[in-house]
Order: structure tokens, then sequence, then C-alpha cells
């Protein structure tokens, strides 16, 4: 597990299976604002890409987020879209909704920046996310990101179309004292 001061990235178990699905991707709103298409019903037990485990699918790494204090789980983080050879990927998490507003996505965003950039030696890490996520934005950048544009109207959210930041961090601009 990689940890953070306050919580953990571990493997997905599959008793988080059902939480996750319940108390994110089922939330229509939710999951409408955090995928990148329509949100659609799936079915209980069925093998849902956006939370079993595909081991062979080497571009996306995903985790489990789980308070240190008591293990609790509180949400999903994933480096995503990984480019070996360019050396870079995306980072993206969602906490569950009891766990959002008390500093763990600054904690999660830096251990994920952590593994991307000391475990998997990559050069760069990009976020993409709404420009009224304001929890994703301070996260961050309280870890160093930068903004670096901003795409006007370029997500279709729930009968509208939203503003998405880009942020980016380089290895070389990475604070590691901030990181576990």
């Amino acid at each position: 597990m990689l940890t953070g001061s306050t919580v953990g990235l571990r493997a997905r178990h599959e008793e988080d299976i059902p939480v996750l699905r319940a108390e994110l991707y089922d939330d229509v709103v939710n999951a409408s604002r955090a995928e990148g298409g329509p949100w659609r019903p799936i079915s209980p037990g069925s093998k849902d890409p956006r939370l079993v485990v595909d081991e062979t699918r080497q571009g996306s790494v995903p985790f489990s987020v789980v308070e240190l204090a008591g293990g609790t789980l509180v949400g999903t983080a994933t480096l995503w879209g990984i480019d070996d050879h360019n050396r870079s990927a995306h980072i993206g998490l969602g906490l569950l909704p009891d766990a959002r507003g008390k500093g763990y996505g600054t904690d999660v965003v830096a251990v994920l920046c952590h593994y991307g950039f000391v475990v998997r030696g990559l050069q760069r890490l990009q976020i993409e996310t709404l420009a009224d996520n304001f929890g994703m934005l301070r996260a961050a950048e309280r870890n160093g990101f930068v903004r670096e544009g901003l795409l006007r109207s370029s997500a279709w959210v729930l009968g509208e179309f939203l503003d998405e930041v880009l942020l980016g961090l380089l290895a070389q601009d990475w604070k590691r004292d901030s990181t576990p």
C-alpha cells in the first residue's frame, strides 16, 4: 500500500465495488460530472470496467483509497492514460460523499504524484477537471500543479456544456517533501 499522511492507496478489493458503485457511480449527478461520457445504469454483479480491475490493462492503475486511521474506504484513485514513451499520465480520483472536504483529496494527489514520479519514473502528470470542481483544483494546486489552460465548453454534463481546466506538473517541479 502507498501511504500519505491521512490516506492509503491499495489494490481494489471485491468488497469495495458495491460501496463505490452505490456512492459514486449510481449517483447520476456525481457520475455525470466525473465521467467523460453519459451516465448509464450498470446491473448489479456486472463487470463494470470503472470498478473491476483488469490486470491485463497496462495504461491504467486503479487504487482504492482508505483512511489510514481505521482502514475505512473513502474513495477511488487512478493513474490513467499512462504513456511510457512520453513518460506521462493523467490523475483521477473520486471521494465518497462523507469523505469530501476533509483534505483527503490533497493527500490522494500527493500519493499519486509519488507513485507517478518515483515508482513509475514519469516526467509529467496531468489533471483535467471541471472549472467548478474547486476541491480538485485546490488539491492539485496544493501539490504544485499549474493551470495550463481552459478548455471552453468542452464537457457535456447533464444538458449543458461546461468549461474544463487543464493542469500539469513536471517531475522537476514536484516538491518531494510534501509527499510520502
